[in-house]
C-alpha cells in the first residue's frame, strides 16, 4: 500500500455551493489549501465514478486492488440533521438515486471558494441495465428550506445556495423537496480532473453543434462537427456558454458530451480488461471526490456492469426558461412537466422518464 502523504496540496480542495451566496463560516480561510489526502483513494473514486456511476461499468479487473483502496475514500455525512419525516418515502424498491454535486476548480471565471456549478440526479433502474442522469441548471429557483442553523434558507433562492448555507445535507433536502425524489447517495467530485483522466484515455472525440471561439486563453476555435479533444482542450470545450443563445444550457449540453465521450472511450479501448491501463489509468486521475458513508463503489460496479454509453441517458430537468428575480438571473423550473417528470422517476419508469425528459 501506497504510505500516506502528510504535505498539503498546492492548490485549493474543491468546494461546492452558490455563487455569490454567504460562504461557510467554519473558521477556516475559504481560500486555504486543504490537507492532501491518500492519493489513490481519490483516484480509485473518480475512476470508479466515472467507470460505474456515470454508466461504463465492469470495473472488475483489478477489483482487489480497487477493494484495498475503498476504505481511504473520503467521507461526508450527507444526511446529518435531515428530518426523516420530511423526506419523500420510496415508492418502489430496487432503484438507487445517487445526487452528484460537481465543481469545476479551475474554472477561469470562478471567483468563489464555495460554489456548485454542477447538479446531477443519477437514477440507477432496479433492473440496473440503463442509467439516466438528470442536469439540474445551477440558477434553478426553487425553495430552500431552512438550515440546521436556522440563519439561512427558509426561502426561495437558486438551488445551489444550499449548499453555501447548509452543506451537503441542505443540498438533500432542498433536491428532494424540489423533485419529490428520494436521495439515497450522495458524491461530490471536482470535473477538473477529467482533464487527467481523458489524457490518460488518450483524448476523446465531441459533436460541436456549431464552430465558435473559446472565450479563454489561448482562445481555442472548435470547429463545427466531431473533433478529437485532448484534456485540456476538452475541459475548455466543457466550460464555454457565453456564445451560445442558451448560456448556462449550451455548457450542460457540453459536458454531458465530454462524460458520455470519456465513458464510450474507456468502455471500448480494453481499459477494463487490462490490469496494465487500468492501473495507468488510475495512477493519471488525482482529484478531489468524497462519497457518502453508505456508499460502496465496489458493489455498485458489480451492480453496474452491464451498463453502457449506449443505455445511458442524459436528461435536463424540464424548465421554462431564463428570466430575472430582482437583480439575479434565474432559471424557472417548469412545475407541472418537473412534477409529472419526476414522478416518473419515483416510479423507475424508464422509458417515460426519457420520453418526459426528451420534450421541448
Amino acid at each position: 500500500m501506497p504510505r500516506r502523504e502528510q504535505t498539503a496540496d498546492p492548490g485549493m480542495e474543491p468546494t461546492f455551493g452558490a455563487a455569490g451566496g454567504p460562504e461557510p463560516t467554519d473558521g477556516t480561510p475559504p481560500n486555504a489549501p486543504r490537507p492532501r489526502r491518500r492519493r489513490w483513494g481519490r483516484i480509485a473514486l473518480i475512476s470508479l465514478l466515472v467507470l460505474v456511476l456515470l454508466g461504463a461499468g465492469g470495473a472488475l479487473a483489478g477489483g482487489l486492488y480497487l477493494r484495498s483502496v475503498e476504505s481511504d475514500i473520503e467521507r461526508v455525512d450527507a444526511f446529518e440533521g435531515v428530518p426523516e419525516e420530511s423526506r419523500p418515502q420510496p415508492v418502489t424498491t430496487g432503484a438507487t438515486n445517487i445526487m452528484i454535486l460537481g465543481s469545476d476548480s479551475r474554472d477561469p471565471e470562478r471567483t468563489s471558494g464555495s460554489r456548485t456549478d454542477t447538479i446531477i440526479l443519477a437514477h440507477l433502474p432496479k433492473d440496473r441495465k440503463s442509467a439516466q442522469l438528470i442536469s439540474i441548471p445551477r440558477d434553478t429557483w426553487v425553495s430552500v428550506p431552512k438550515s440546521k442553523d436556522g440563519n439561512n434558507g427558509g426561502r426561495d433562492a437558486k438551488v445551489n445556495a444550499a449548499y453555501a448555507w447548509g452543506g451537503v445535507p441542505l443540498m438533500v433536502q432542498t433536491v428532494e423537496s424540489f423533485t419529490g425524489v428520494r436521495v439515497d447517495h450522495v458524491a461530490l467530485i471536482d470535473f477538473a480532473g477529467f482533464k487527467e483522466i481523458i489524457d490518460a484515455l488518450g483524448g476523446i472525440e465531441v459533436n460541436s453543434e456549431k464552430s465558435f471561439t473559446s472565450i479563454h486563453p489561448p482562445f481555442r476555435t472548435f470547429k463545427q462537427g466531431v473533433q478529437k479533444l485532448d484534456g485540456e482542450a476538452a475541459l475548455d470545450y466543457s466550460r464555454q456558454r457565453k456564445q451560445f443563445a442558451d448560456g448556462d444550457f449550451a455548457r450542460i449540453r457540453h459536458q454531458q458530451q465530454v462524460i458520455r465521450a470519456i465513458i464510450d472511450k474507456a468502455s471500448s479501448g480494453g481499459l477494463l480488461t487490462n490490469p496494465g491501463k487500468l492501473n495507468n489509468f488510475l495512477k493519471a486521475t488525482s482529484n478531489s471526490v468524497s462519497v457518502d458513508k453508505e456508499l460502496s463503489l465496489l458493489d455498485m460496479a458489480t451492480q453496474m456492469r452491464g451498463v453502457r454509453g449506449g443505455n445511458m441517458t442524459f436528461l435536463t430537468s424540464p424548465t421554462k426558461g431564463t428570466g430575472r428575480v430582482g437583480s439575479e438571473s434565474v432559471v424557472f423550473a417548469d412545475k407541472p412537466r418537473v412534477k409529472t417528470f419526476y414522478e416518473a422517476v419515483r416510479q423507475d419508469s424508464v422509458s417515460e422518464i426519457v420520453s418526459l425528459g426528451q420534450k421541448k
